[in-house]
């Protein structure tokens, strides 16, 4: 039998779980770490924490499973992508991480954007944004505020790059997050050289990973150390994974031409599959070989989606049950009898990239109830997806099929919103582990089991459910949202006085 360790490197924790060659998960392990918040919306961890947490979580998800470790074959990891570390000749942290969140370089990116370097072609055809949260911008931050580590630093990476050297010793990084947050560009001649020079930012390029493996590479076998604490076999090859929610796809089995991934948690990314290139102002991408050899990702987003939810239930002081107020819901009309959500609620991030734009709820009377709150804000949820295909359309990429993967998951009525705002059939898979489900995938496909990345997921992705848009609702709907479109101008200009007024 064949057997393959994943882990899924999150903002709270590490989660260890080991498949078999048909995809079924045997065992699985979460350990937690510390993240340390300051002012100045800062975000640091430990690296020492994640390697400590993959070790313990490895050991305890393979005992769960019941499997020799002598049969693990390979590892790939998933982790949160622009999380930042800069390594001394040793591979040790001179500084805590800056992890994803964090966003103290805002300076750093609007300098980057203001270069109009051709690498930034990416973001919305060069037209922006660039974020803080992104690679260059917090190395640019290192640099400019503490140039005594910058100095020092032998290796300037991601959290996905200090694995790989604590497992094998390789200073190796992966395509996947070049392609998606460091400007890389295999169609585009590699590494953003002209970029970083006009920062003044040449040593930059001497620091980053020499190696460029692609998703599903592999990278080398464990190092001998490394083996010694996993408790596992030097023949164990490391297979090269690569952010997360990228690597999610695969588990979502996302990867022909017009499939859509949609990654929902607090927040929801849209992403799909393309041959060709698309760049455009209101989309991220596209990103060649990001995932899929020759293959193209075209990326949206909205900031706020599940989080809403949550705060409703704040709202409520926590007297909010899910199961009561989806039922309700249900029995409401489209509309919700005239109440109309804007999502905006910390600003949005495609289509229109307008940090200072804010949610509204629109419409209300003394006749509304929390449940009609509740499905309204559903609605606008998916109003904001569509508002995202369309501008995906618009530039030349239209979907066919919605996947969903996260907690939306889990609520057959957001399923079916998210079905008739869109048009479009919405598909969810029987786990909604994506990004340890397409790890497992990577790691079978670099231990030789399947030729491409593509036989791996039909193999070991299994299918779930299929939701179907309904014709009727799909029609209320579209007078619906094009109310919803005339909301973002009509409110624009009141939240931009707003934010002068109070600075």
């Amino acid at each position: 039998m064949s057997y393959f360790l994943t882990a899924d490197g999150g903002t709270e924790s590490l989660r260890a779980r080991v498949y078999d060659l048909s995809g079924q998960c045997l065992g699985s392990v979460a350990v937690p770490y510390e993240t340390k918040f300051s002012a100045g919306a800062r975000a640091e961890q430990d690296p020492e924490d994640w390697w400590q947490a993959f070790v313990a979580a490895s050991r305890q998800a393979i005992g769960e499973a019941r499997v020799d470790p002598s049969a693990i074959e390979a590892i790939t990891l998933a982790t949160t992508s622009c999380t930042v570390v800069a390594l001394d000749e040793n591979g040790r942290a001179l500084r805590p991480a800056i992890i994803w969140m964090d966003v103290r370089a805002n300076a750093e990116a609007d300098a980057v954007l203001a270069t109009g370097d051709q690498a930034l072609v990416s973001n919305g055809g060069g037209c922006g944004p660039v974020s803080a949260e992104w690679m260059i911008p917090k190395a640019l931050w290192i640099a400019r505020n503490e140039p005594d580590v910058f100095e020092r630093a032998h290796t300037i990476c991601e959290y996905q790059d200090f694995m790989t050297m604590r497992l094998t010793g390789e200073r190796a990084a992966s395509l996947n997050n070049l392609t998606l947050r460091w400007h890389y560009a295999t169609d585009r001649g590699g590494w953003p050289k002209s970029l970083v020079e006009q920062l003044g930012l040449s040593a930059l390029l001497e620091k980053w990973p020499e190696r460029v493996v692609a998703p599903g590479g592999v990278v080398a076998n464990l190092s001998t150390r490394a083996a010694d604490e996993l408790g596992l076999s030097t023949k164990v090859k490391l297979v090269q994974g690569g952010a997360d929610a990228l690597i999610g796809m695969i588990g979502l089995g996302v990867a022909k031409p017009g499939q859509l991934a949609l990654i929902t948690g607090s927040s929801h990314l849209q992403f799909g599959v393309t041959e060709h290139a698309v760049n455009a102002p209101g989309v991220w991408g596209t990103y060649r070989d990001c995932v899929y050899p020759d293959r193209y990702i075209i990326e949206g987003g909205q900031t706020s989606t599940g989080s809403i939810i949550a705060w409703l239930g704040r709202v409520m002081n926590g007297t909010m049950d899910l199961d009561v107020m989806n039922r309700k819901a249900l029995a409401l009309e489209p509309g919700c009898d005239g109440l109309l959500v804007q999502d905006h609620f910390q600003g949005n991030r495609t289509p229109y990239t307008d940090p200072l734009s804010r949610g509204a709820i629109v419409g209300l009377t003394l006749a509304h109830e929390p449940h009609h709150i509740f499905r309204a804000i559903m609605e606008g949820i998916g109003f904001g997806t569509r508002a995202i295909l369309d501008t995906m359309a618009d530039a030349g990429y239209r979907g066919t099929e919605i996947t969903i993967g996260g907690g939306a998951g889990a609520s057959d009525l957001w399923l079916q919103i998210h079905a008739d705002t869109a048009g479009l059939p919405v598909c969810v898979p029987a786990s909604r582990d994506a990004p340890s489900v397409g790890s497992a995938v990577l790691a079978a496909h670099g231990a030789g089991h399947f030729a491409t990345i593509d036989e791996g997921i039909a193999a070991m992705v299994r299918p779930g459910k299929r939701i179907e848009p309904r014709t009727r609702e799909m029609a209320l709907y579209n007078g619906i949202y094009q109310q919803y479109r005339a909301l973002y101008p009509a409110l624009k200009s009141a939240f931009a006085k707003e934010k002068q007024a109070h600075g």
